[in-house]
């Protein structure tokens, strides 16, 4: 009872539209699934495997929020809606982490074992962004809507774009000079090409004078 108290408070602080933690038990199905996950991940361990597979398919269907039974979930999870959130066998989610719908925390398909990322405490993974790969997210990193994340993400960094890149690190920018919030996001892929479009079209307009000449 103690951790669904603290669930529902960290709830409660981070969505502006909880009005008490009665209406959070009761209609959101992140803490929905994140209860059917402990009872899932309590038999997985104790190697009722096709039971605890059971209960994860039935809080799927439910709240439409998959986690593997396998997978290890700290304190205060947030998943805000959370339809089409899929966390795979062997990723880990630290402490007091905020995830949006659609997120992936999945794997490649070419690593054994260990296949999928390991979040830090206090990370926030936007919107429909997909996190692939045995590797670590780092405490307090934050990670834009729709990014895909194939490598590391350092402590305190936030990453953008597909494939995802490093853009500012604990609030310093890096090779960027934009604003990073959740409602404008630029893609530093998107900027490249802009900025190679802009390249070529210079030099046409440069061979297009001296032709004239």
């Amino acid at each position: 009872m103690t951790r669904l108290g603290e669930t529902l408070r960290a709830y409660q602080a981070r969505d502006p539209a909880a009005r008490s933690r009665l209406e959070i038990f009761l209609l959101y199905p992140g803490v929905h699934a994140t209860i059917y996950h402990r009872m899932a991940h309590f038999l997985y361990t104790h190697h009722l495997r096709f039971l605890a597979r059971w209960v994860s398919q039935w809080g799927r269907f439910w709240t439409g929020i998959e986690i593997h039974p396998g997978a290890k979930l700290g304190r205060r999870l947030v998943i805000d809606h959370g339809m089409g959130v899929v966390i795979g066998e062997t990723a880990e989610v630290g402490d007091d982490c905020l995830i949006y719908h659609g997120v992936t925390l999945g794997g490649t398909g070419k690593d054994q074992g260990k296949r999928h990322p390991t979040i830090g405490n206090n990370v926030l993974i936007s919107t429909g962004a997909k996190v692939l790969g045995p590797f670590k997210v780092g405490d307090g990193a934050r990670i834009a809507a729709n990014a895909v994340v194939l490598n590391e993400i350092p402590a305190g960094a936030t990453a953008v774009g597909a494939p995802a890149q490093i853009v500012r690190v604990h609030g310093q920018r890096v090779n960027y000079a934009g604003e990073v919030d959740q409602t404008s996001v630029k893609s530093p892929t998107l900027e490249s090409l802009t900025a190679l479009s802009a390249r070529v079209e210079a030099l046409e307009k440069a061979l297009n004078e001296v032709s004239v000449k």
